[in-house]
């Protein structure tokens, strides 16, 4: 069924054309990654989808009863409700129901006694209509939705709350809201792993079509059965995942660049024509000149040329920073505990956890802004740290690119000896020659924070600190910035949320284990996946080892029960008997399948997750059928016996 369609839809802000004649159809089940660089036009074109911004020219066509339901980058709040009162704002009747089912329980809960009886009845009727259209399922749903978000106090206010908690409870209002289109913008941001996982669970479950834009390209690869690209005001459709995307999007490039040949050869032939003299006398003589005209001001492709960055930064010296028994708490909520590390020159430093586990709180301990309440932090004389963080606001809106580019420096120099101008790494970071000189006012949320990035890159690290940079920057800016890493020559620490990002730069992970418990594993983050797989297998042998005394015992108990009674198999158990060896031989050759898939995808880390997971299913399933064969095999043990004494 469709949801909606657009037609022929144009869009442009003063010179900039956003969205240039562009058509597309959702259907039902269609679950649509939008991408393209930040300034583009995606937000723009999801509030256009939603209702929410005017177009110039075109029609938009919804299914009959259609309803859309958006997640904005920039929700509004109510400051003074509760987490469940601000879930149910939304504007359908149900949420309104329920709304006011919360707001008749806070007032029954502070009313006067002579006041009760009216508030009561008048809950009774909300009551009845909650049950008529089965709405307790939502408010149930909700504060599961909210605790898997790490909300878990329903009743804090709205206004005590942190941003990225807030921007959670928006979205686990578009995510209960009943409707056939749902359009996320940015629905990861402010999301730790496991929160990410589930929710890429939740949507794959969902029923009705989604729209959304992310740059989490996991998420994008796990969730998505279409990819859109929004590139110079023109819209390109791809079939399947990320992964398919990337490979048809190259077979797109390298049919778009024979093209580009192709014109220009023509450009030149006809070059060739003009110089001769030609007059333009005749119509055919017209028609050719105007075809000349036409190829050279036609838009060439431009393409990202890649820059050879080696950037070495400042020098850095043998000592580079040192942490001896750190602890920090606040309150009484121990974030870090006796932690110590010695960083190399050569660090890659992922550091995770849960929301509010003390991350960034470790980034401001390195960077000195909060004390330590014990053990030392040694910095060496030459560490220069840089700190891409996640608040960008104190930026001039006056201020031109270029030059709030160049206050961070002039250059970056070269492991060569040469230097990179600040205009050039302009142009590297996606900036062209017009927009190096546009105020920032003008620039997007997005280009705002490329912006940043750039900056703090201009000032020539060693000690590079990106806390959560993959938020609001576009996937071709994170290429960019992940190139550039490659090449960087000094140490880097990154918190984040985005396991691609993690996979893609860091061979160390810091992870937060609980009660200020800060373990360090070898690796990136897939490895580190694997590491705490072996971790929990480790642990559960003991466990079979420490409990090997009461199998023994319930053997025992099995044998001095033979000797009152008959043993025997129930039906099941006999008919489960007869297949067991021939199940298990079937999961074993599954679970060497999977690792063998494994094998040959590990570089392909989308792929790799899937398999990983696959494989802890089918090993789960693998242990319990092991230890239902230990058991049958008691009995059977059993009866033989008996039949021997009998």
């Amino acid at each position: 069924m469709n949801i909606i369609t657009l037609e022929r839809i144009s869009k442009s802000y003063s010179d900039k054309i956003l969205l240039n004649d562009i058509s597309l159809g959702i259907n039902e089940g269609d679950k649509v990654g939008l991408i393209g660089l930040n300034g583009a036009g995606k937000s723009t074109f999801l509030k256009i989808i939603s209702g929410r911004e005017e177009f110039f020219e075109g029609n938009i066509t919804k299914g009959k009863n259609v309803r859309i339901e958006y997640l904005d980058q920039n929700p509004i709040f109510d400051i003074d409700a509760t987490v469940l009162e601000q879930v149910f704002k939304g504007d359908t009747k149900e949420m309104n129901l329920l709304k006011k089912y919360e707001e008749l329980l806070e007032k029954i809960n502070n009313c006067e006694v002579d006041k009760f009886e009216s508030l009561n009845n008048e809950l009774i009727k909300v009551q009845s209509q909650i049950d008529s259209l089965n709405l307790w399922d939502i408010e149930s749903d909700a504060k599961t939705i909210l605790t898997k978000l790490g909300i878990k106090n329903y009743s804090d206010k709205v206004g005590n709350l942190s941003g990225g908690q807030k921007k959670r409870i928006a979205l686990a209002c578009a995510l209960i809201t009943p409707c056939d289109l749902l359009i996320l913008d940015e629905p990861t941001n402010h999301l730790d792993s496991d929160s990410i996982e589930w929710l890429e669970e939740f949507l794959n479950m969902r029923k009705g079509a989604l729209l959304m834009i992310t740059h989490d390209r996991y998420f994008l690869d796990r969730v998505t059965n279409r990819i859109i690209e929004l590139d110079r005001g023109n819209l390109y459709s791809y079939p399947g995942n990320y992964t398919a995307f990337l490979e048809k999007k190259i077979e797109r490039l390298e049919t778009e660049q024979v093209q580009e040949e192709k014109k220009n050869a023509l450009i030149r032939n006809e070059l060739k024509w003009v110089r001769r003299g030609a007059k333009a006398r005749s119509t055919k003589q017209k028609a050719r000149l105007q075809r000349f005209d036409d190829l050279v001001n036609t838009e060439s492709i431009r393409r990202q040329e890649d820059v050879d960055i080696s950037f070495v930064g400042s020098r850095l010296g043998k000592k580079v920073v040192e942490l001896y028994d750190v602890c920090k708490s606040f309150g009484d909520r121990t974030l870090i505990k006796d932690f110590s590390y010695i960083f190399l020159r050569s660090d890659r430093v992922g550091i995770i956890g849960e929301n509010g586990a003390g991350k960034t709180t470790l980034v401001n301990l390195l960077r000195g802004i909060v004390p330590l309440d014990s053990g030392k932090i040694e910095i060496g004389d030459t560490v220069k740290v840089g700190c891409f963080s996640q608040d960008n606001s104190n930026m001039d809106p006056k201020l031109r690119v270029i030059d709030y580019v160049k206050e961070g420096g002039e250059y970056i120099p070269v492991e060569d000896g040469t230097k990179i101008t600040a205009s050039t790494m302009c142009e590297r970071f996606l900036f062209d020659s017009i927009m190096q000189y546009t105020p920032i006012e003008k620039l997007s949320g997005g280009e705002r924070r490329r912006l940043h990035l750039l900056r703090v890159l201009m000032e020539s690290p060693n000690f590079l600190i990106l806390d959560e940079p993959t938020n609001d920057l576009d996937i071709e800016t994170l290429k960019i910035l992940e190139d550039f890493l490659d090449k960087f020559l000094g140490v880097v620490i990154v918190v984040s949320h985005d396991r691609y990002f993690l996979d893609r730069i860091c061979s160390k992970i810091f992870s937060y284990e609980g009660n200020g418990l800060i373990k360090e594993y070898n690796g990136n983050y897939s490895d580190f996946l694997i590491s705490k797989e072996l971790e929990k297998a480790s642990s559960q042998s003991n466990n079979e080892k420490n409990t090997s005394e009461s199998k023994d015992d319930k053997s025992k108990f099995l044998k001095e029960k033979t000797k009152e009674n008959k043993p025997k198999f129930t039906f099941k158990e006999q008919k489960e008997y007869e297949t067991i060896d021939e199940n298990i031989a079937k999961l074993e050759e599954k679970l060497k399948n999977i690792e063998e898939d494994m094998s040959k995808n590990s570089s392909n880390y989308g792929k790799l997750n899937e398999l990983m997971k696959e494989k802890e299913q089918v090993q789960n399933e693998l242990d319990t059928k092991y230890e239902r064969w230990e058991y049958l095999n008691e009995i059977a043990e059993a009866i033989e016996e008996y039949k021997g004494s009998n």
